[in-house]
């Protein structure tokens, strides 16, 4: 299987199969008024669209990358790709995404990520999902995207299961339903995916799915904005936001065993 021989092209390589599998699912739904995953988190009042696709999060720069770079990069995994490596496929369905190292090309993003979807890796059938979503490089299809989250979700992919919470929510490709909307939100959250911890603080602050209840919300909101593993800083700062919203609404006594609830709170193993 051919690979990069540079440290700085392999280096580069894993930060574009980091990008695939990192964040734009990482703000609120349109639960509550709370944030657009797609404007990175910032607010907004309400939106009909599910999260940007994963492609379009570019890759955190790795030293003094260059055009050449993610051109060695595009040279270095094409010939796995077209031999079948998942990884590579979704790799170089992340370059066409963005116009790295090649010609912006959504049609040719698609069928890369198809192909690496169809042998099962679960950040290309997010990718996959949102690019149905979206309608790059092919009519837009909620139905299809909603089969391609629901693929990744099952393999415990985060991002895919806040995006599925997010289209039940917004009864795209599926009946609106705001209980299984909480179940998906519930799935990322407990596996510490901010924007998820978000939808579902959002959730329970208006009662959606479950029944109103602001000392959980209040918890969720808390782990969102202070116990991370992410780098989602904006997705922080709105939760933060959304924190003293909610806490302007609470007694002493709920913001004490939110807080408490909050300090107690395990990840699921």
């Amino acid at each position: 299987m051919k690979r990069a021989d540079s440290g700085c092209a392999l280096a580069l390589a894993a930060a574009i199969a980091c990008a695939t599998c990192v964040a734009t699912m990482t703000g609120a739904g349109a639960a509550a008024g709370a944030t657009d995953p797609s404007a990175a988190a910032q607010p907004a009042p309400a939106r009909s669209a599910p999260p940007a696709p994963a492609p379009q999060a570019r890759p955190r720069p790795v030293g003094t990358d260059t055009a050449a770079d993610y051109a060695e990069v595009v040279a270095a995994y094409r010939d796995s790709a077209y031999q079948g490596d998942a990884r590579a496929q979704v790799i170089l369905g992340t370059m066409y995404a963005n116009g790295q190292g090649v010609r912006q090309d959504y049609v040719l993003a698609l069928s890369w990520f198809t192909r690496s979807a169809e042998r099962g890796d679960a950040s290309a059938q997010l990718n996959l999902g949102d690019t149905y979503a979206r309608g790059r490089g092919v009519p837009r299809d909620d139905a299809e995207a909603l089969r391609w989250y629901r693929k990744a979700a099952d393999q415990g992919f985060v991002h895919a299961q806040n995006a599925l919470g997010l289209m039940y929510r917004e009864g795209r490709g599926v009946p609106r339903n705001d209980a299984e909307a909480v179940k998906w939100y519930r799935k990322a959250a407990e596996l510490e995916d901010v924007g998820a911890r978000i939808n579902l603080a959002a959730m329970y602050a208006q009662g959606l799915g479950v029944p109103r209840d602001l000392v959980e919300a209040h918890k969720w909101y808390d782990l969102a904005a202070n116990r991370y593993v992410t780098g989602d800083h904006e997705g922080r700062e709105t939760a933060a936001r959304e924190l003293a919203v909610i806490a302007a609404r609470m007694t002493a006594a709920e913001i004490g065993r939110a807080r408490r609830l909050a300090r107690e709170w395990r990840p699921r193993q």
